[in-house]
């Protein structure tokens, strides 16, 4: 999830000559999760991702010219110069300069960042793609527009994330609200569209009204896992915000739940919600640092004042190779 304001658009409940049914398990009133790792340092945040880079670790934020942290260790982070020290002139094409929804990662050799304009409850909206040989704020040059929707489509072109699959194909997911999550196929070369398969596949969504955004998948044991955020976003403590996954066996799905429900049928098992202080967790992504798997997220502090932050959390895989939060 990408919008710092209400939002969510107005469309039609049913298609005709369809029934939908919708299953998707309310969120406990509370469960016993870990909290967050320890950390110092600028840790306000929203939409985080990050990277290991030569110098440490590099977090990035949506807004303020994406804004950038650093930190050696993980757990102290210290403020920088954001990404671009000026929006790149097509983005005001989609919004009034602002930028969302990062997604960096280290592939061939290169750091690859993709990223969203667009205003809250638009589909007018794109992704963009730069890259970097160091990762460095201000050193990353824009490479334009990946993908873009407007007015016309079912989907919204915003919270883009990468996959590089086992078989070392290029895949974005990304979309929010309207009919769910979406992936292409990129061309691993230049990270812009396959040049020969331009198929569009869908794999999750939820009825109208109710969000299914912040699409990040990894593989892991010959499985693909989709990570997403579901509810209400920014609003502080009062945010129920919660993080749910489901898998396949294919990149391009059919992913389901634990309970066998289809992602696109409204389905998700639970991995994080709010409980104690933490409260909306969500706008995730996830690190393979070595051989640790971070779970990277905001949420909002109830002990001091609802302020967004990081939280860091392993992840540990159960018996039937199910994601658990550590």
């Amino acid at each position: 999830m990408r919008w710092t304001k209400g939002r969510g658009p107005l469309r039609a409940a049913v298609a005709a000559g369809t029934v939908l049914v919708w299953m998707a398990a309310a969120p406990p009133a509370f469960a016993a999760y870990p909290g967050p790792d320890p950390v110092s340092g600028d840790t306000r945040i929203h939409d985080p991702s990050m990277v290991r880079t030569g110098d440490g670790y590099l977090l990035l934020e949506s807004h303020g010219n994406l804004g950038a942290r650093t930190s050696p260790d993980r757990s102290r982070f210290t403020r920088t110069d954001p990404v671009f020290p000026t929006v790149p002139a097509w983005v005001h094409e989609y919004s009034d300069g602002d930028v969302w929804a990062p997604d960096i990662s280290y592939q061939r050799g290169r750091y690859w960042l993709y990223y969203a304009a667009s205003t809250s409850g638009s589909r007018n909206s794109a992704i963009g793609l730069a890259t970097s040989p160091t990762g460095r704020p201000g050193t990353f040059r824009d490479h334009g527009i990946v993908v873009s929707t407007d007015l016309d489509d079912d989907h919204n072109a915003i919270d883009p994330a990468l996959l590089v699959d086992r078989q070392g194909r290029w895949w974005l997911v990304f979309g929010s609200f309207w009919s769910g999550i979406r992936m292409i196929r990129l061309d691993p070369f230049t990270g812009m569209p396959h040049p020969t398969d331009r198929t569009l596949h869908h794999l999750a969504r939820r009825p109208v009204e109710q969000a299914v955004e912040a699409p990040y998948v990894i593989e892991r044991g010959g499985h693909y896992y989709l990570f997403v955020s579901f509810d209400h976003c920014c609003r502080g403590v009062d945010s129920d915000y919660r993080i749910m996954v489901g898998r396949s066996t294919s990149p391009t799905g059919p992913y389901l739940d634990r309970d066998g429900v289809p992602m696109l049928d409204g389905g998700g098992t639970q991995l994080l919600a709010s409980h104690g202080d933490v409260r909306g967790p969500g706008g995730q992504s996830v690190l393979r640092d070595g051989d640790v798997d971070l779970l990277v997220y905001h949420y909002y502090d109830r002990a001091d004042g609802g302020l967004s932050k990081v939280g860091l959390n392993r992840l540990s895989w159960d018996d039937e190779g199910w994601p658990l939060v550590t």
